[in-house]
């Protein structure tokens, strides 16, 4: 079984600096029918302009994810933690008992963001935060683990039975994903534009997979997605 949820069908708002989407009820945006998947809860494709951003302001207990599309963000938070990331770059926080942060522009150019949000297995976890630069770049029809419960291969870690794969295809390479029983699968569409399992999706597309053994994502384009494989 498979259902869709078109970019163009999100909530969002243009505040001039932010430009903000959310697949999920967020803030605002509120939508009895637009929940969340699983213990997935928040997926937010933001675009920030020069010099602005989100400034300090508190989380707990949920599993962050960032991961920029494009441009720099500067993270700091009241762990003393201080970085820039660039295109490319994935960060998770876990918020835990408490954790303060900021994301600001520091650059030039807009930058281009996708921010998640998981549910962790548990409440009041101890707060930490990890960066994570990929080595090298992620060839068509290959698949990169970004995070999961136990770090393995050098992901990210989280506080749940969550995976999270960055996926490329292309016309002559395309990628396909066996599920475990009982497990499901959440595709975010990253950039271009493909399908998954037969269904067209384009940048900004989500798809909902349970019941099934198999995801194929396939495109006759460079492809980008997030693939999550939750409980």
């Amino acid at each position: 079984m498979q259902t869709i949820r078109k970019a163009k069908e999100r909530g969002g708002f243009d505040f001039g600096w932010l430009d903000t989407k959310h697949t999920f009820s967020f803030g605002e945006y509120q939508d009895r029918d637009h929940m969340g998947f699983r213990t997935l809860r928040v997926i937010n494709e933001d675009w920030v302009q020069p010099g602005t951003g989100f400034g300090t302001h508190g989380h707990r207990d949920m599993e962050i994810i960032s991961y920029v599309v494009s441009g720099q963000v500067q993270h700091r938070d009241s762990q003393g933690h201080s970085e820039v990331l660039s295109a490319g770059e994935f960060q998770a926080m876990s918020a835990g008992t408490g954790i303060e942060h900021s994301e600001w522009n520091p650059s030039n150019e807009p930058f281009h963001l996708y921010q998640i949000w998981i549910r962790p297995d548990r409440k009041g976890h101890t707060p930490r935060y990890r960066d994570w630069a990929p080595e090298g770049t992620l060839a068509p029809g290959e698949a990169r683990l970004v995070v999961s419960p136990d770090g393995g291969n050098g992901a990210l870690t989280i506080h749940q039975d969550a995976y999270l794969h960055q996926v490329m295809v292309s016309r002559r390479n395309p990628f396909s994903y066996t599920l475990d029983q009982d497990r499901h699968v959440w595709v975010q569409a990253v950039s271009g534009e493909g399908t998954v399992n037969g269904t067209p999706v384009n940048a900004g597309d989500g798809v909902a997979v349970s019941d099934e053994t198999l995801v194929t994502l396939e495109s006759e384009e460079d492809f980008e997605a997030l693939l999550f494989d939750l409980g």
